[in-house]
């Protein structure tokens, strides 16, 4: 009878014991550096919720400015702000969909399609100054519209055109090569294909181009300070050639421009561009959410 000592040879070699180990703390740090991302933001929150939230009341949401904007609401901020966002995308939204579907289901690969593309990333990196400046130049004076939400809207369009476009695009391509094969197979033009399969199947990825153009559109002040926003306009705007007050040039002007005002009144303005720009995301990634569960692929 052997004394040997029995070998388990269900046990975990070394090699799998220290793989387990290395994996654990690679967990670990990567938890660490999601936590490191999410803090600020609910830090910058907390401090908005704490400073800001004793300034939200009915009145400060619906009334004007008074007493030279130290005091009152910000309704016409509120007003002009859905203004510039919702014109700027039905400017952008059409044009960028439009493009991407050009780059995504005709262009072939030649030196027109890459200029395109080069046009796409050297607009994406413009400063919003330089927008605003072009905005100026192009839609205030060349074409006439004057200081107002058309000019600020467009300026905010062009600047936002690069998100939509290869937002769109990646959701184009992500559709089945397949789908477009079949369709052709049974007699369908490009264009059916495009617009009955094609579209319907990449709308959810279109709609996360519009959520990342509303944040950005709606927190923007270079653009819109000289092109449309105003600093004090006590009365809503009747079309798009009127100049509007916006939230991101008001948070501005109170925190800098105008004395003795008071110490929540920042936050509070602040709280409602930040509360509104979450609630039109919400809005939207709950509509892309629905769209993504009809899939069948």
């Amino acid at each position: 009878m052997s004394n040997s000592p029995e070998i388990n040879i269900f046990a975990e070699s070394e090699l799998n014991i220290s793989n387990k180990k290395t994996e654990g703390l690679f967990r670990i740090l990567y938890m660490m550096m999601t936590w490191l991302l999410i803090l600020p933001v609910a830090t910058i929150l907390a401090i908005l919720v704490y400073k800001g939230g004793p300034m939200i009341s009915f009145e400060f949401l619906f009334s004007n400015p008074i007493k030279g904007m130290t005091a009152g609401g910000i309704f016409p901020a509120l007003i002009g702000t859905v203004w510039l966002v919702s014109v700027a995308l039905l400017f952008s939204v059409p044009l960028g969909v439009a493009a991407a579907i050009y780059l995504s289901e005709y262009a072939k690969d030649n030196w027109f399609t890459r200029m395109i593309n080069l046009a796409i990333i050297n607009l994406a990196g413009v400063p919003s100054i330089v927008h605003a400046l072009f905005g100026v130049g192009a839609f205030v004076l060349f074409f006439g519209f004057g200081t107002s939400i058309l000019a600020a809207s467009l300026t905010l369009g062009i600047m936002t055109l690069p998100v939509v476009i290869v937002s769109s695009y990646e959701s184009l391509q992500a559709v089945p090569m397949a789908f477009r094969e079949a369709c052709w197979s049974m007699g369908a033009t490009r264009w059916q294909t495009i617009r009955r399969i094609v579209l319907p199947n990449s709308v959810s990825g279109i709609l996360t181009g519009v959520i990342l153009e509303v944040s950005r559109t709606t927190g923007e002040t270079a653009p819109i300070m000289f092109t449309g926003a105003a600093f004090f306009l006590p009365y809503l705007p009747e079309s798009v050639f009127d100049q509007t007050m916006a939230l991101s040039l008001h948070l501005f002007v109170v925190s800098t421009q105008v004395p003795h005002v008071p110490e929540g009144l920042p936050y509070g303005v602040a709280l409602v561009l930040i509360g509104m720009v979450l609630t039109m995301n919400a809005a939207s990634i709950a509509f892309r959410t629905y769209l993504r569960g009809r899939k069948k692929w």
